[in-house]
């Protein structure tokens, strides 16, 4: 049975994550809720580790340091085409 796009509340989600914390398995939790097993288990790991089930706040520092460089090269590279574009402009004159 498939529930693609199915959104689920957090509030859902974390009934079920204090489910699992109180000794029912994963599986049991998916098999009851007709839930993935995989879904029922990211939301655990991303509840206990991080409080939060948004993705921005379960990525480890590596993945968000290495986001932010993205962005700062991203913004150097315009940069560049910039100060390029003024220095053909004043090679003109």
């Amino acid at each position: 049975m498939s529930n693609n796009g199915k959104r689920y509340s957090d509030t859902f989600k974390k009934q079920l994550v204090e489910l699992i914390k109180h000794g029912k398995s994963a599986k049991d939790v998916a098999l009851e809720y007709k839930i993935a097993r995989s879904t029922v288990n990211k939301w655990y790991k991303d509840y206990t580790s991080s409080g939060s089930f948004k993705a921005k706040d379960n990525k480890d520092t590596k993945e968000k340091e290495l986001k932010q460089l993205r962005k700062e090269l991203v913004l150097a590279k315009m940069e560049i085409d910039i100060l390029k574009q003024a220095a053909l402009i004043m090679g003109r004159n």
